[in-house]
């Protein structure tokens, strides 16, 4: 492992719930049933797959199953978070630690986006069934939103290691790889340099392939003289990066040129345009307008970025519909792209965090079209 992930800074965890807590008064809940993994553990440090939180005004009860006794113990302990941890083997078990708990609290918060219809009637009828349910909208993930330097470092981390990764891998493709070897060849560097997965299914898409925005890498060889689209990340202690190349061996021509270097121009504009207090539908305008003045509006088929955090997408979306206002400490990404069915296509990306003053990018590998 790098020193660069072994000296990570510690993270503020403990402090989060309070946070949420002064949240509840405007929602007029008295607790708030955590059910989401990624919240769980934004608030309590815990990794495993099995666990519900609740979050009261002056408690929290964690519940877990017998696998992460041990895990869950020394995590919170760890984050310096301290609830009362209950163990039980069946869901049964679970519900009624739960049912003592919530009695106490006349109006119980439930995150809705992240609740089933089978979940919520279980809840009603049988956890809860004292309790009004509330559904409430993102309450954690707003939380979120905004990045503690800590949560910085990491993902700027797994930035470093993908760029790293990049610069290994992108020589190679003069061997004429398929998409799949080149996908399995990130993902080896990266793990290598410490990470513990990647953020996302890999992108690889050569040649025609890269007019499908989520191309799946396949057994193509990648040939020389056309476009290869490479859109890929990794994780760092839970905290993801995401960046996307468009490399070509050799010289693909002047209209793929012409492409790249539009869709260069409107990432650069986009990147110029983030800044704290600007609307999240204007940055994806400035990307926008650059494309549609070269003539391929249509072809730019999706948004212009997302959050990323301890999810690959987060709030806030970067889009022409979106509502939200950047600020400081947000981390998003400003990805346009250009798609040509039966031609290929162009997409570069970096994720930035927002600044009082702009932006700093995360992603750093050079934006060179040509190996």
């Amino acid at each position: 492992m790098s020193d660069t992930l072994t000296q990570l800074p510690p993270m503020d965890v403990a402090g989060r719930t309070e946070r949420l807590r002064e949240r509840f008064e405007a929602e007029s809940i008295d607790a708030l049933l955590v059910t989401r993994l990624p919240n769980i553990r934004y608030l309590t440090g815990f990794t495993g797959s099995a666990a519900i939180v609740l979050v009261g005004l002056d408690e929290m009860v964690f519940v877990t199953d017998g696998r992460y006794a041990e895990q869950a113990s020394d995590q919170l302990g760890a984050a310096g978070v301290q609830p009362r941890i209950e163990v039980r083997a069946s869901q049964a078990g679970q519900r009624d630690v739960m049912r003592d708990t919530a009695a106490a609290y006349a109006r119980l918060g439930l995150e809705a986006h992240g609740v089933t219809w089978a979940q919520q009637r279980a809840f009603a009828a049988e956890w809860f069934a004292d309790a009004e349910l509330v559904a409430t909208e993102h309450l954690v993930e707003d939380l979120r939103r905004v990045k503690e330097p800590a949560e910085v470092a990491r993902i700027q981390a797994a930035c470093a290691i993908a760029d790293d990764a990049l610069g290994v891998v992108a020589p190679r493709l003069v061997e004429r790889p398929n998409e799949r070897d080149v996908a399995l060849w990130l993902e080896l560097e990266m793990r290598d340099r410490g990470a513990t997965g990647t953020s996302f299914d890999t992108i690889v898409a050569s040649g025609p392939n890269g007019a499908k925005p989520h191309a799946r890498p396949s057994s193509r060889a990648i040939e020389g003289g056309e476009p290869v689209v490479i859109d890929f990340g990794c994780v760092v202690d839970g905290y993801c990066s995401d960046m996307t190349r468009t490399l070509s061996v050799g010289d693909p021509g002047p209209d793929a040129r012409r492409m790249f270097d539009v869709v260069r121009d409107a990432q650069q504009s986009g990147r110029d345009a983030v800044t704290s207090g600007a609307d999240c539908a204007l940055v994806d305008k400035a990307c926008r307008d650059v494309i549609e003045a070269a003539g391929w509006g249509d072809a730019f088929v999706h948004g212009t970025g997302h959050g990323v955090g301890l999810e690959i997408h987060e709030a806030p979306r970067v889009a022409a519909t979106a509502r939200d206002t950047l600020a400081s400490g947000y981390v998003v990404t400003v990805e346009p792209g250009v798609y040509l069915p039966g031609t290929g296509g162009v997409r570069i990306e970096d994720t930035v965090v927002v600044t009082d003053d702009g932006a700093r990018a995360l992603t750093r590998f050079s934006k060179d079209f040509l190996l």
